[in-house]
């Protein structure tokens, strides 16, 4: 291991084993590289391994299993639950694999294991390609397509798991395994939906889409117009194009020019709706939410799809403290209209947003069979993220995010997105997958990961320890 620290003698087997970067404690870079995105995760593992290779990753693995130490997966580090990151624990961490390669002609990507969503799109926009992926570009992509992945082209492609055609993956023994359609089917099968429960996957194939210049139309809102324009996207949204994907977040007013003086710093809706198709095409087609739902203040242009993926990127950034949570909803009626508004105005953070969006399109036709991934059919997603710096604060954002997704109860669609289950029982993700799903998820726990190694996630437990 180059440049590595000769003081630790307690690891020297995994340091002949590993081609990366081992850090204890008290090495020089070790506080940086056990930082994650969610600042509230203050954590220290007792060893870090900087893997390059698969086989780097199965050392570790291996070797925590000699030396006892539990394991935690670090891709990108942007999980809000931060559980890339436990104290006394091994981390593999796979921030140093972020290679991409692309072929255009087969629309086929082949990314490693440590990538963010930014190096994917770098590699395949100049092609005129993407993987859908969400919306934050400095968003692991691993954590994300495990465990679905929502984000602007997956009304029209669907879901970022359902782009995954086969992954090299590090099993809980240390062995390294293709998952294929032809081979550890019932593994890739797994993959596309069910966490990091059942091997750390080092490389994708992920399948590509067409993507190149988009609409992109915002329109602001005073909080007392909200629900009445929230009564406007829900008809808009509920018949919208498949190129169309309309989205919505409520939040206090920012400094911009083309918001009116009169909202910024004041709580206020965004509706966002972003056109896929030929983007002269645009106003016209964005023209019945806003020709309704007039706006105070708007902004229209065009975007290049790399351009729309880095926007949400100054709105979280890294180190400040995040607790999001999220439900799925059967409508948007006036009544929840008006609880949005509530939860809007009783914001305990200038930072914290409340996002939602109509789904479906391509989401549901995908079979049950083809993946882990529940719940496709459900229509809106409403999710409260807090977000603040203060570490007093900590109760008052919490709890305004829990209250937030409870009192929309009568209107839960049932279950949540299992990216954003955290600080929750264990019966959340029985319930989130819905019980002869989650059973078969056992099941296969108990084949790929029988002593639960990997359980540093939303945890689906082995068959035969429930």
């Amino acid at each position: 291991m180059d440049g590595q620290p000769r003081g630790h003698d307690s690891h020297a087997a995994l340091r002949t084993g590993v081609t990366g970067q081992l850090l204890s404690p008290e090495d020089v870079g070790y506080d940086d590289v056990r930082r994650v995105w969610n600042g509230m995760h203050d954590r220290r593992p007792a060893l870090i391994a900087r893997c390059l290779t698969a086989a780097d990753v199965s050392a570790a693995i291996r070797y925590a299993g000699t030396a006892g130490l539990p394991v935690t997966v670090r891709g990108g580090g942007h999980n809000v639950a931060g559980s890339a990151v436990a104290d006394g624990t091994l981390m593999i961490d796979l921030s140093l694999m972020r290679a991409v390669g692309v072929d255009p002609s087969a629309a086929v990507a082949e990314a490693e294991g440590g990538c963010l969503l930014a190096d994917v799109d770098a590699a395949t926009t100049p092609h005129g390609l993407a993987c859908p992926a969400g919306v934050v570009s400095h968003t692991g992509l691993a954590g994300l397509a495990l465990g679905g992945g929502y984000g602007w082209l997956g009304r029209k492609w669907g879901l970022t798991c359902d782009h995954i055609l086969a992954a090299e993956v590090v099993l809980a023994d240390g062995s390294i395994v293709k998952a294929t359609p032809d081979e550890h089917a019932d593994l890739l099968w797994c993959l596309r939906g069910g966490g990091g429960n059942f091997g750390i996957v080092t490389r994708f194939w992920l399948r590509l889409r067409p993507v190149g210049t988009v609409h992109h139309q915002v329109g602001a809102y005073p909080i007392d117009e909200a629900a009445q324009a929230l009564a406007e996207y829900r008809v808009f949204a509920e018949s919208q194009h498949p190129d169309m994907h309309a989205v919505g977040c409520m939040k206090v007013a920012g400094q911009q020019d083309w918001i009116p003086r009169f909202l910024r710093g004041e709580p206020a809706l965004f509706l966002t709706a972003v056109w896929l198709g030929e983007p002269a095409k645009g106003p016209e087609a964005t023209a019945g939410l806003f020709g309704k739902a007039v706006p105070a203040g708007a902004l229209s242009r065009q975007l290049t799809y790399a351009e729309l993926q880095a926007l949400g990127d100054h709105g979280e950034p890294h180190g400040n403290r995040y607790f999001t949570k999220s439900c799925y909803l059967e409508d948007i009626s006036p009544e929840a209209a008006d609880a949005f508004v509530i939860s809007a105005r009783d914001v305990r953070s200038p930072l914290s947003s409340i996002d939602f969006e109509y789904l479906r399109g391509e989401i549901t036709s995908v079979p049950d069979s083809d993946s882990a991934f529940p719940r496709r059919d459900a229509p809106y997603i409403y999710t409260a993220s807090a977000q603040w710096t203060d570490p007093s604060h900590d109760f008052e954002n919490i709890a305004w995010s829990r209250r937030s997704v409870d009192q929309l109860e009568p209107w839960h669609y049932g279950g949540a997105y299992i990216n954003y289950v955290q600080d929750e029982p264990a019966a959340k993700v029985r319930e989130v997958y819905r019980e002869d799903r989650y059973r078969k998820l056992m099941a296969l726990k108990s084949q790929y990961d029988p002593a639960n190694v990997l359980r540093s996630n939303q945890n689906i437990v082995p068959a035969r320890a429930e």
